[in-house]
């Protein structure tokens, strides 16, 4: 149902990612597709008892810094599901902190933040004496 739409996905468990590439210069096409689909996604859940909260669904647009400036100051929202998602600046994704020009610096500061914690913790654990 997802691909007839033209859209990548994969799903984690209770999690699906969808993946839709655009051109800035046809944005509104591309959003059109993703709105289409995600409220197909709805249907297909709540036809099978399930239900999609998109108060828990991120928006995420990545791309060169021209890129960017050409769609952001059109985009400021997504419509995921009948709801409009403020885009989001970076996302966490099975663990992985992704931002807009996916430089990873977020990423690699709180997986420094995480070793320097557990290093403060280890270092708190008392010795035995011999």
């Amino acid at each position: 149902m997802i691909a007839s739409h033209g859209v990548q996905y994969r799903q984690y468990a209770d999690d699906t990612q969808l993946r839709l590439a655009i051109h800035a210069d046809n944005t509104s096409d591309g959003l059109s597709v993703l709105a289409a689909c995600t409220a197909d996604i709805k249907q297909w859940y709540m036809q099978n008892g399930l239900q999609l909260n998109p108060e828990k669904s991120e928006a995420l647009i990545v791309g060169t810094a021209n890129q960017l400036h050409a769609v952001t100051s059109a985009v400021t929202s997504v419509s995921v599901a009948g709801v409009d998602l403020s885009v989001a600046n970076d996302m966490k994704a099975l663990g992985v902190v992704f931002d807009r020009r996916l430089t990873f610096r977020k990423h690699s500061m709180a997986v420094a933040r995480s070793c320097n914690y557990h290093s403060q913790a280890i270092s708190h654990i008392p010795q035995k004496s011999r």
